[in-house]
């Protein structure tokens, strides 16, 4: 090997070296970041986990709990579930447990400020309560619990609040445009279609398919 090759092969390793000594602390600490970041995602990882076994042991307690008729003791482990997703289907089983029992005071009172992140669930709680204030002679307020939301069952429900405040008007254009959003072969159709019958309109007939 030539001599000018290993001066260059020994300036190559002495700015390495430099560069090694001014910029080591940095990369070391970068790594030892980068580990740390790791590591604490596999920690949070690992306890989230647990904690989500944990949240659906406790709701399977709450479930048993109702099978055994023992309302109270599950009210109280349903409130212990907090914020966890299994929250909203343990209220939706302990106002269902609550009505069968003939508590449907009760019930409204556990579905009311229930709330769930998922949009579907959420429609659900706040028909099963709405449907619950109708039957407890509370329409007016039903029709506030349901706000704007336009989807069949809600529109139903607002069909059915109109009728109990005595405004068929309303309840038709309600149940009509429940109509207009099931299909044919939905199996609710029926039930909406005498509903609208019963408030004076008359369902449109379905177009005949070619």
């Amino acid at each position: 090997m030539a001599i000018d090759d290993l001066l260059d092969e020994h300036e190559q390793s002495e700015r390495v070296l430099a560069w090694l000594r001014s910029n080591g602390a940095g990369l070391i600490g970068g790594v030892i970041l980068g580990l740390a970041l790791i590591i604490g995602w596999q920690w949070w990882g690992s306890r989230q986990a647990r904690a989500d076994m944990q949240a659906g042991n406790d709701y399977q307690a709450m479930l048993d709990s109702l099978a055994a008729k023992d309302i109270t003791k599950a009210q109280s482990q349903a409130a212990a579930l907090g914020d966890t997703p299994y929250a909203p289907l343990a209220v939706l089983d302990l106002a269902k447990a609550q009505v069968d029992a003939g508590q449907r005071d009760a019930a409204i009172a556990t579905l009311r400020g229930a709330e769930s992140p998922n949009p579907a669930l959420q429609q659900i709680l706040r028909q099963r309560l709405a449907r619950l204030l109708i039957d407890a002679g509370k329409a007016g307020e039903a029709l506030q619990v349901l706000g704007d939301a336009d989807d069949p069952s809600s529109l139903e429900v607002r069909g059915d609040a109109h009728v109990a405040l005595g405004k068929r008007e309303e309840a038709r254009k309600s149940y009509s445009e429940v109509l207009a959003k099931l299909d044919v072969a939905s199996p609710g159709r029926r039930l909406v279609e005498l509903k609208l019958t019963d408030v004076g309109g008359s369902p449109a007939k379905p177009e005949a398919s070619i």
